[in-house]
């Protein structure tokens, strides 16, 4: 059963606006917004979401991170009071914060539902999977505030889909629903509403079964050949490839192939 995650960093010892849990026997971590009923994220919590991957990046019980939310909405964004109060110093941290499930070396899964909108979106949008439910609203809305979006909203999703749509939906603030984003390749997959946490649980329970070193390789080489050219790619990918060729994950890997049986990988 999942517990409440313990955290030694006295910065973390009170969260604001949502909680960890730990699932040691499913070796998963989930991060929880939990400010009803939007999920506003406050400009501490930002340096709190950095702080807790940082921690779970480094918790050898945990392979799958999941980030999720309660209640009907995933997040309408940030609070825009804050950014008014927050310090110059303060605001340049942001992107580097909200990117930290992208530096996390384990599988980071979002499950989105309802509102996902600012840093709700850019946040997800730092995740390797996205699962949207069919209620899903994506938006970067700061254009109705005089803004653009701050915390790498813009340049993530202009690498997924180009820059006529990333026009289309920054610049108009405009929202898309989960199936359409999934059919542009910004969502993994788009479900009913009420096959959301199950769809979750399946990936987490299949990512799972793969090495962990293969994971972290795998993620690793393609955040940092996403800007390379094709032949720096290709060869950092040949070179990655024979590492992981002497790992006891592979050994592992090929010897439960050939018998016909699980593999049992353990990272090393």
């Amino acid at each position: 059963m999942p517990a409440i995650y313990q955290f030694a960093d006295p910065r973390l010892s009170k969260l604001d606006g949502f909680q960890v849990e730990i699932d040691k026997a499913r070796e998963r971590a989930d991060l929880i917004l939990h400010r009803p009923p939007y999920n506003i994220v406050s400009m501490p919590q930002r340096d709190q979401l950095r702080l807790v991957f940082e921690t779970l990046d480094e918790d050898e019980r945990i392979r799958v991170i999941v980030v999720r939310s309660i209640g009907e909405h995933f997040s309408s964004g940030g609070n825009i009071g804050g950014f008014m109060e927050a310090t110059p110093e303060h605001v340049s941290k942001l992107a580097w914060n909200i990117a930290s499930p992208a530096r996390c070396s384990k599988p980071v899964v979002v499950a989105n539902r309802g509102y996902c909108f600012g840093v709700g979106f850019e946040l997800s949008l730092a995740c390797d999977f996205r699962i949207a439910s069919e209620t899903t609203l994506y938006a970067l809305p700061e254009q109705k505030l005089g803004q653009i979006p701050g915390s790498g909203g813009s340049a993530r999703l202009q690498k997924m889909v180009g820059i006529t749509r990333t026009k289309d939906i920054v610049m108009r603030s405009k929202r898309i629903s989960g199936k359409q984003a999934q059919e542009w390749g910004i969502a993994t997959e788009c479900v009913p509403d009420a096959d959301l946490e199950k769809t979750t649980d399946r990936l987490v329970e299949e990512l799972r079964t793969f090495s962990p070193l293969a994971q972290r390789t795998a993620k690793k080489l393609l955040n940092d050949t996403e800007d390379s050219t094709l032949a720096i790619a290709i060869e950092l990918e040949g070179h990655c490839y024979s590492r992981l060729r002497q790992s006891a994950d592979f050994k592992e890997g090929v010897e439960a192939f050939n018998a016909k049986r699980p593999p049992r990988f353990t990272g090393l």
